[in-house]
């Protein structure tokens, strides 16, 4: 019992989001990592917008706001999506790629 929740966890963040790149599924840290990642995207779009303001051009301001309208709405639609998918554990994405054994298929093989 303590083996199997001691190989549950053995994952550093690193090899999760590798592995989250890889196998079918969303898994935490992946999440995690993109949230980060359109967090920063954000922040560096609000300063040039604030730099389009202080410049007084229409069409920086225009072409900045509606960078911003497309970081927003893709954050927005990803989040949904994952809402009504799921997340899926590391666990579950490495016996999707078949790097730990899996029970069920052993189980069927010994039948």
């Amino acid at each position: 019992m303590e083996k199997e929740q001691s190989e549950k966890t053995d994952y550093s963040s690193a090899e999760a989001v590798l592995l989250g790149a890889l196998a079918p599924g969303v898994n935490v840290p992946t999440w995690t990592i993109l949230k980060s990642a359109f967090l920063m995207l954000g922040l560096c779009l609000f300063v040039m917008l604030g730099l389009a303001f202080s410049s007084s051009d229409s069409s920086l301001l225009l072409h900045v706001g509606f960078l911003v309208l497309i970081a927003a709405s893709l954050f927005f639609l990803l989040s949904w999506f994952l809402g009504q998918t799921g997340l899926v554990s590391v666990q579950h994405q490495m016996q999707e790629m078949n790097l730990v054994p899996n029970n069920n298929r052993r189980n069927k093989k010994n039948k």
